[in-house]
């Protein structure tokens, strides 16, 4: 008897999983009906600021397989139809069509929920005027984009100041607009140290981007044609003739909740290690709607990601398909660039570590990305923490020019293991000057991090 798999969303998780389902079960076994509200499948979201920006010249660029290529593979997409229900007891889901309006139930023997993030978008006045956009889709950039030639002025706002926002603030600069950054916090990047933010602060600031830190947006203020015209806080006005939104993401699980579906701590749906939904058999969850496990903390995160998308479903689509797999969890590994400037972050900040009841050493260590006498040997700098008697790496948070970023992957792999940073400075990494110092920084603050985890015993 032919199952039927339902998938709802069709990025990186939901195409991923339905793909996956498909090599491993053929089309007289397995049925699998994809429902997509937007116009786009299996596109990186990622690279959307690079295509504002103009790194990336075409939107086709970011689309990794069409939806005319993936019903090639014999699955039953269903473009610009959002499912507004699922009956978990009925095991069925409602969908409407957004052109026609028309809605119907579609049975499900299997169901895959990838309905992944939704940008946080403040109520306050003036937040809906044109000018004012958010990032998240392939249509939200071809919209940005089309403002941005669009407008006379050249000053641009950026709200928020995470990895989108500084992201979105060095396209603003390449298309040659004039950027502030208002900023809740105190530093930009809340994802790295407030140490750390502040260098980050600083570099932003000498590629003249203003950043404007503890600011709370309280109105978005529109001219007499109804555009945006500034971006007002509880101590200062600052015009702009495009704003874009950088604020966050939050997990899209309307519809679970609405279906009863287990929610964790930060709105994200909870899974087992298969990605099934906790207490559910037939129903599985990947990507930005769910939280997966901190393998350093021990605690349930919500972080979006394409990179645990893709996995989330090969792991389901395998799962769902007859195989095995599992997700095991993470360390929280994330790089970013704004202009020059790279940023790498992995495992836990300080005030991570003392939430989940750790006592951490914290050290920093200044180097270069090559050797000194190199050319072109950009600074770096590097953070470690490691917990206090057993020296077990937590996390490591690196700025720098090229060549810093990926440098994150060594400490990645030390967390993954549980390394501590004695074992870490034995490390067998590669040398030459082109790429590296004698000691690679990553080692330098290994040793340094070392050396206080024995000096606190």
């Amino acid at each position: 008897m032919t199952e039927r798999l339902v998938v709802i969303g069709a990025d990186a998780t939901g195409m991923s999983a339905a793909s996956q389902a498909r090599r491993l079960r053929g089309v007289d076994e397995l049925e699998i009906v994809v429902f997509e509200r937007g116009g786009f499948t299996s596109f990186s979201a990622c690279g959307i600021p690079y295509w504002v920006g103009g790194a990336v010249t075409a939107r086709d660029e970011l689309i990794a397989r069409t939806p005319s290529e993936h019903r090639e593979r014999g699955i039953d997409l269903r473009m610009r139809v959002e499912v507004v229900e699922i009956d978990v007891a009925g095991r069925r889901v409602r969908a409407r069509d957004l052109a026609s309006g028309q809605e119907s139930w579609t049975a499900y023997d299997k169901l895959v929920i990838a309905t992944g993030a939704t940008p946080i978008r403040p109520d306050l006045p003036g937040i809906d005027a044109p000018g004012v956009h958010g990032v998240q889709t392939l249509d939200d950039g071809q919209a940005l984009i089309e403002t941005l030639e669009q407008t006379a002025g050249t000053r641009a706002v950026v709200v928020g100041a995470g990895y989108i926002g500084v992201e979105m603030a060095e396209a603003l600069i390449n298309r040659g607009y004039s950027v502030t950054m208002v900023n809740r916090g105190s530093e930009p990047m809340s994802t790295l140290d407030p140490d750390m933010g502040a260098s980050v602060r600083a570099a932003m600031a000498g590629m003249g981007i203003e950043v404007i830190g503890d600011a709370e947006v309280t109105e978005l203020r529109t001219g007499a044609d109804g555009r945006v015209s500034a971006v007002v806080t509880a101590a200062a006005e600052y015009p702009a003739d495009v704003v874009v939104l950088g604020i966050g993401v939050r997990p899209q699980t309307d519809l679970a909740r609405a279906a009863g579906l287990p929610l964790g701590t930060q709105g994200g749906l909870r899974t087992d290690m298969a990605m099934r939904v906790c207490g559910y058999d037939n129903i599985w969850a990947g990507g930005d709607c769910v939280e997966v496990l901190d393998l350093v903390s021990g605690t349930q995160r919500h972080i979006a990601l394409g990179t645990h998308a893709n996995k989330h479903g090969q792991i389901i689509g395998s799962v769902v398909g007859g195989g095995y797999a599992t997700f095991p969890g993470v360390v929280g590994t994330a790089v970013s660039k704004v202009c020059e400037l790279e940023v790498a972050r992995t495992g836990l900040r300080e005030r991570d570590a003392r939430e989940a009841g750790l006592q951490y050493v914290a050290v920093t260590i200044e180097s270069t990305a090559r050797a000194g006498y190199y050319p072109d040997a950009g600074a770096m700098t590097v953070k470690m923490l490691a917990e206090r008697l057993t020296g077990r790496l937590l996390g490591v948070q690196i700025i720098g020019g090229e060549g810093a970023a990926k440098r994150v992957d060594v400490a990645a792999v030390a967390l993954t293991a549980r390394m501590t940073v004695e074992q870490m400075i034995t490390l067998d990494l590669g040398y030459a000057p082109p790429f590296s110092p004698v000691w690679d920084p990553v080692l330098v603050a290994a040793r340094k991090a070392a050396k206080a985890v024995r000096e606190r015993d």
